[in-house]
């Protein structure tokens, strides 16, 4: 039985009856009846790569998939740059599905691969990159969290599984496995104490304090508060559908299926919500909750211009001394439903936590009128219900 040979493949140029002349890259491959079958793809256009070296450039990495059924040297990447161009046309396209990866994580792995990884060690051949070098350079970046790091390893190691997956290297070949980084934190999160975090909504304007208040009361990541929409919030069960996350401009789904949980929301909380409505200017069903003025309305704000612009500056003035992040918000909700003794399945579901440890989970799924009462004795150590908005809110509801 022959081998497979390995193919360079051709181009040929091709003049568009509208647009200009582009590059064409053929080959063969073999359909799913087992028969030869020549295949075609548009690299660029003659403008774009104005000679037939420069388009054999932009095609090196597709011909490393061309070739993945030959073991010999020609198919085989040389450098780990080009491993990551290979792994980014696999497994990071954008525009393809993937029941691995979300857009989001895509986004994600693409910005460390290019701002991080291959700067490192792209120049590097697959099997001169060691596990100490890496732990060593993982240990040297002092701008990084440790789960940041974490991150970075679990996104080479990846690569070079891809590298095993093909054939490029054999099993047991990924250095990374041998690298040992701490996931942590070398800042500890802070809860806010009552007063801080009542000095602290003084300090910000409506939309923030909004903002805060929802994550505080609610246990959302920023990411989710972020996602909401006036569409997913039922005034007549005060409950929201929490469906997607915006992270860095990126839509997503939320974290987990369990993220993706109707939360209660509490009246109080609901009134802060309807007073929000009626300031902003997006206040229409399709519209984010807390979209963002620069955009028109078309996006919400990034997180981290909000924690630079307004969260931040804003414990300063109220005097707060600890690290405040939007996570403070969300540890802080935690926090108060332990101090207030609740059922630890109540807790589990009203953060949303995927998993819970063995003797957790001897507990009864919690009702939800559990969860409304748990998460309203918080509401009323937050935003003490002395304040007479209930009724208001009642009323803007129906």
């Amino acid at each position: 039985m022959n081998r497979p040979r390995y193919q360079h493949g051709f181009f040929s140029r091709h003049q568009r009856k509208k647009g200009p002349e582009v590059w064409v890259y053929r080959w063969r491959d073999i359909d799913a009846k087992g028969k030869p079958k020549m295949r075609a793809l548009v690299i660029g256009s003659v403008k774009q790569y104005p000679t037939e070296t420069a388009a054999w450039k932009a095609v090196s990495t597709l011909r490393l998939d061309v070739n993945h059924h030959t073991s010999r040297p020609e198919g085989l990447p040389e450098t780990f740059e080009q491993l990551v161009e290979h792994y980014r046309l696999i497994e990071l396209d954008l525009e393809k599905e993937s029941e691995r990866k979300v857009v989001q994580t895509k986004q994600t792995y693409a910005v460390y691969l290019k701002a991080r990884i291959v700067p490192r060690w792209g120049h590097y051949r697959l099997r001169e990159i060691k596990a100490v070098a890496v732990e060593r350079w993982l240990g040297s970046i002092d701008d990084l969290a440790n789960g940041t790091k974490a991150k970075i390893k679990g996104i080479m190691s990846e690569v070079f599984q891809h590298a095993i997956r093909y054939g490029w290297l054999n099993d047991g070949e990924n250095p990374i496995f041998a690298v040992r980084q701490s996931t942590k934190r070398k800042r500890v999160t802070e809860p806010l104490e009552v007063t801080e975090f009542r000095a602290l909504m003084l300090e910000l304007p409506q939309k923030m304090r909004v903002i805060g208040i929802v994550a505080a009361t609610t246990g959302l990541r920023i990411s989710e508060v972020l996602g909401l929409k006036w569409m997913d919030i039922d005034w007549k069960t005060l409950q929201m559908d929490v469906s997607r996350s915006v992270v860095d401009g990126i839509v997503g789904k939320c974290k987990t299926e369990t993220s993706r949980r109707p939360v209660p929301i509490d009246e109080l909380t609901t009134a802060e919500l309807l007073a929000w409505r009626k300031e902003t200017c997006y206040a229409e069903p399709d519209d984010w909750v807390f979209a963002s003025e620069r955009v028109q309305g078309k996006m919400p704000p990034w997180a981290d211009t909000l924690l630079d612009r307004f969260l931040q500056p804003a414990a300063k003035r109220a005097g707060i001394t600890k690290w405040v992040g939007f996570h403070t918000f969300r540890h802080t909700y935690s926090t108060l439903l332990k101090a207030n003794g609740e059922d630890v399945k109540v807790v589990q579901e009203l953060m949303r936590h995927a998993n819970i440890s063995t003797t957790m989970n001897i507990y009864t799924k919690a009702l939800t009128s559990a969860k409304r009462e748990a998460q309203s004795r918080v509401v009323d150590v937050l935003l003490d219900r002395s304040r007479n908005v209930v009724e208001s809110a009642a009323e803007d509801a129906a």
